[in-house]
């Protein structure tokens, strides 16, 4: 089967692929918006999850037929390892809950979905997230026998799926050494790392979806590129130094996205009142623990939800009735006292919220024994090897978190509301 992309043109999907994405479960991604709140703010961002987890697996398979043609795995060993990481990336977003990430602080206890130990060592909470969603719809859901029967011939299990994408260690092997050597931390780079899949399609398709030429870099060249590069038995992801400065210029686009696309004022605003809804009226909204139950648990189902409800947050999020700006800032912003500036709202009577988001741009992440990073800078001429974060001062400069402060006040109330933060900032100014 071969499906058209508007970003990576013609997107081949094998037949046991095909299984996996006619599924239930993989076809309730087409009811999860890519970017949540998004379209508010950018009118054309309505793509959701289902066509991005496609383009993801593509670019995760560009990525490891580049690396692997620069290595000596044989071609039978070549084409397992390649299924695995496509199955993972594939099916890397199947726990990703209404809205997006908004709705994780409903979710239950992990407790509840019964996962099994060896997934503990890479729990983040008591709370599951979508990651532990994914986990168990790939582990004991309706989709794990289809799996199987597919993916089974092939080398590839449902468990050796979840291993990739948590980087958890799995009680049985799940067949990534190759000649003593283990591939297992290259893998998991292009499913969950510094320079993965995920990334390098999210970034190309929600610039194009929004309207914006933020997100775009040279993604060509970086592929083209890439390297494996074996250190203390174990392969990992390499760039050669000829791309280091479009690695820069990704970490540029993946700032640039943050600041104006993921956490826009709106979308930011929306996503906070949806959170105040769940804590005023608890139950009303439920994520179910079944993977069953989780079929209908998607975009459609909250809205129907939102839009039967008497919560005034839940009425202001339908009618599109959101608070205003008042003032946004960062550490590095000067003039600003939020405490000054929050009691003299109090004091004149303005309805008002204060949104601090918080959000990194880069993780320094580790393969799946913990045991280096997800990428080094390889010199083609000597083999010498750099970690990323050494090797570009860029790095450094976006590895912290993006911080922002944002101050909202009831829509009524913005013009009278403007009036006095420009007489408060005016004078913490000239002071």
């Amino acid at each position: 089967m071969r499906i058209r992309d508007p970003i990576h043109g013609t997107i081949p999907v094998s037949d046991a692929e095909k299984a996996v994405i006619d599924s239930r479960h993989y076809q309730r991604l087409r009811y999860v918006r890519q970017l949540g709140f998004g379209d508010l703010a950018f009118p054309g961002a309505t793509h959701t999850r289902h066509i991005h987890s496609l383009g993801a697996m593509h670019v995760a398979a560009r990525v490891f037929a580049a690396v692997a043609s620069r290595s000596t795995l044989p071609e039978d060993v070549r084409e397992r390892f390649c299924t695995a990481v496509r199955l993972a990336v594939l099916c890397h977003d199947l726990g990703h809950m209404p809205l997006s990430h908004a709705s994780e602080r409903i979710a239950p206890k992990r407790s509840l979905l019964r996962l099994p130990g060896w997934l503990d060592s890479a729990a983040e909470g008591e709370q599951a997230t979508h990651e532990d969603y994914t986990a168990k719809i790939l582990l004991d859901s309706s989709l794990t026998p289809i799996i199987e029967r597919e993916f089974g011939r092939l080398g590839t299990t449902p468990m050796a799926a979840v291993a990739l994408i948590t980087g958890a260690r799995p009680p049985k092997d799940p067949g990534f050494t190759w000649d003593g050597v283990d591939w297992a931390p290259l893998l998991r780079a292009i499913v969950s790392g510094e320079l993965d899949a995920d990334r390098m399609d999210y970034l190309l398709r929600d610039s194009f979806y929004t309207g914006v030429n933020y997100g775009r870099y040279d993604m060509d060249w970086i592929i083209n590129n890439l390297n494996p590069a074996v250190k203390d038995g174990r392969a990992y992801l390499a760039l050669s130094r000829a791309a280091a400065f479009a690695f820069e210029d990704f970490l540029l686009s993946r700032y640039h996205m943050f600041v104006s696309v993921y956490l826009h004022h709106t979308s930011v605003s929306f996503d906070y009142m949806l959170r105040r809804y769940y804590e005023e009226s608890p139950g009303e909204f439920e994520i179910p623990s079944d993977p069953e139950a989780f079929l209908l648990c998607d975009d459609s189902a909250l809205w129907y939800t939102l839009r039967r409800s008497r919560n005034r947050w839940a009425q202001r999020i339908i009618t599109r009735q959101g608070f205003k700006l008042l003032a946004q800032f960062t550490e590095r912003d000067a003039g600003y006292d939020l405490d000054v500036l929050r009691s003299a709202l109090v004091s004149s009577g303005f309805e008002h919220y204060v949104v601090e988001s918080v959000n990194v741009l880069s993780k320094y992440a580790t393969g799946p024994t913990g045991t280096g990073p997800s990428l080094f800078i390889i010199d083609a001429s000597t083999g010498r090897l750099t970690e990323v974060a050494r090797y570009t001062p860029l790095y450094q400069r976006y590895s912290g978190a993006v911080r922002l402060t944002r101050l909202y006040v009831r829509p009524d109330q913005s013009a009278a509301a403007h009036e006095l933060m420009g007489q408060l900032l005016g004078q913490t100014v000239r002071t």
